[in-house]
């Protein structure tokens, strides 16, 4: 069984797995923008990981910690699935694909560890997906 999805949401998650992180995040933001409501934070938390994943890419410790802290924070209050996003898995896989970033002091030797980033995948499956 399929379902509908906001086709912004969707670009976003592609943007995502593709490792266009800043990219996603300027996608949700538009659907944040447009969302009055209980999702409104579900969307605030989705780019906060995606502008965390991008500062641990800057090598900026602090800004990746801090986003992916609220935007944890934020998702927490979401069940899983929430708009079909395995939320305690995404932020489970997310936190080892930034464990670097994620400790005091952060090393020199910290680094994304791009082989353990989530790919989102949504249950149920959208209808279909936007056009790359």
């Amino acid at each position: 069984m399929a379902a509908e999805y906001d086709p912004r949401y969707l670009d976003g998650i592609l943007r995502f797995n593709r490792g266009d992180f800043f990219e996603a995040h300027e996608v949700w933001e538009d659907v944040w923008h447009d969302t009055a409501g209980t999702d409104r934070r579900f969307y605030q938390g989705l780019i906060q990981a995606a502008v965390a994943v991008y500062h641990a890419g800057n090598r900026n410790a602090r800004g990746a910690r801090r986003l992916f802290q609220s935007g944890r924070r934020y998702m927490s209050a979401y069940p899983s699935p929430h708009l079909g996003l395995d939320v305690s898995a995404f932020w489970a896989a997310l936190e080892e694909a930034l464990a670097d970033y994620l400790t005091e002091p952060v090393l020199p030797s910290a680094r994304l560890h791009a082989d353990r980033m989530p790919t989102i995948s949504l249950s149920p499956p959208p209808t279909a997906w936007p056009a790359a």
